[in-house]
């Protein structure tokens, strides 16, 4: 059974199938009147692939990921039980079901009986609409939706709505310490960070605002929640200061589907290599440092991409940036911004870099600035850094230098 998108009719239209349905008032009541097709019994296999989803593609050609129905159940319980969803609350669908399933999601709120409001596009007036309207309470996306309701939010006639209710659970990136304090502080919203892959269906880690920190300042909070969080299942281990965050257990990808070559290659004596580098504090919660891929080495020395965008975010005329490195003939590589400005604010190269010189040792800070209209991003609004770097390293059989 084929379920199509109308927008994507005419691609879809030779994919072999036994029943296709166009989405749509008039397909679905022809759908649901099908008579039903006996069939035999699926013998249970928790272990059997349930859904195969397509990693972002961030930082390379997506890949198939097949999830298990353990690894799917395990997920959305343990997230349910980490934001304590009931039947009363009202999700809204800003994060694509395609994306890891809508990060299990649609799964746990289904089985609380919980009420769910889907959105054709995201759009930052649209979701204060339809949390006004519905009396939305949770909603769940990348650090780009979140811009895009704070944009949206400067313009808002009347009070936020959702102040005090709405819990806002961010993935996907590190977001800005300046838009943790912003979602707090300008939303009323609370602030909840998760860490994960589409290979570990995706939960690993869970940073929620503890009691102890309520007293705390806005900006200290923040920092905190900064963080990607303590594991949201298993046990505190011992670990280098500084390394590649690896994962097993109960939510960890089968195989990539039809590539045994990157299965090998992605785990190793059970253990899931998640390409990212992280600390683990004396508290037990994870900082990422950057994807290995990201990190960019100048003169020797190892600067994380995500610790400099947080530094430029801090200028009230930075709305988005990526940092990337690009080569350099004295110092092997060197770190170069990618700026979009805030609507109206002006800025110039040189005050940026400036402006990262009072907050980061000086190797770490860009070399040059690059004003852009836009960044490339994915459906799910990830920065796509590997697209972003290549015309800086074009003719290189490598993109180190």
């Amino acid at each position: 059974l084929l379920l199509v998108d109308p927008e994507l009719a005419e691609a879809l239209r030779d994919v072999p199938c036994e029943q296709r349905a166009i989405l749509g008032a008039e397909s679905d009541a022809l759908l649901f009147s099908t008579p039903r097709q006996s069939a035999t019994p699926w013998a249970r296999d928790e272990q059997a692939t349930a859904t195969i989803n397509y990693t972002s593609g961030t930082t390379a050609r997506p890949k198939g990921v097949q999830l298990t129905h353990r690894n799917l159940w395990t997920n959305s319980v343990t997230f349910g039980l980490h934001l304590g969803t009931s039947d009363r609350d009202v999700y809204l669908h800003t994060l694509p079901m395609f994306h890891c399933n809508g990060w299990g999601m649609p799964f746990v709120l289904a089985g609380m009986g919980a009420q769910q409001i889907v959105l054709r596009k995201v759009s930052g007036a649209e979701i204060l609409r339809r949390i006004e309207h519905h009396g939305v309470n949770i909603l769940c996306g990348a650090p780009a939706v979140v811009s895009a309701v704070l944009d949206a939010a400067s313009e808002w006639k009347g009070p936020i709505p959702g102040r005090d209710r709405v819990r806002m659970v961010v993935a996907g990136a590190p977001p800005p310490t300046r838009t943790i304090e912003r979602v707090e502080t300008e939303l009323g919203w609370e602030f909840i960070q998760l860490y994960g892959l589409t290979e570990t269906s995706p939960l690993l880690t869970f940073n929620r605002g503890r009691q102890e920190w309520d007293g705390l300042e806005t900006s200290e909070r923040a920092h905190l929640l900064s963080r990607a969080g303590a594991p949201a299942l298993g046990m505190h281990v011992r670990t280098d200061e500084h390394g590649e965050v690896l994962a097993r257990g109960n939510v960890v990808l089968e195989s990539y589907w039809q590539e045994p070559v990157a299965t090998a290659a992605a785990i190793e004596d059970g253990w899931f290599h998640t390409g990212d580098g992280g600390t683990i504090g004396d508290d037990g919660y994870l900082t990422i440092s950057d994807r290995k891929k990201d990190v960019i080495i100048t003169g020797g020395e190892n600067v994380s991409s995500i610790e400099v965008e947080d530094a430029l975010c801090s200028h009230p005329a930075v709305a988005e940036v990526a940092v990337i490195g690009v080569p350099d003939a004295k110092w092997g590589e060197t770190v170069k911004a990618l700026v979009v400005l805030t609507p109206g604010a002006t800025s110039t190269e040189r005050h940026l870099i400036d402006h990262c010189r009072t907050l980061l040792a000086h190797y770490k800070c860009p070399t040059s600035v690059e004003f852009r209209a836009e960044l490339l991003r994915t459906a799910t609004g990830k920065l796509q850094k590997f697209k972003l770097r290549a015309p800086y390293w074009e003719g290189r059989d490598r993109a180190v230098n």
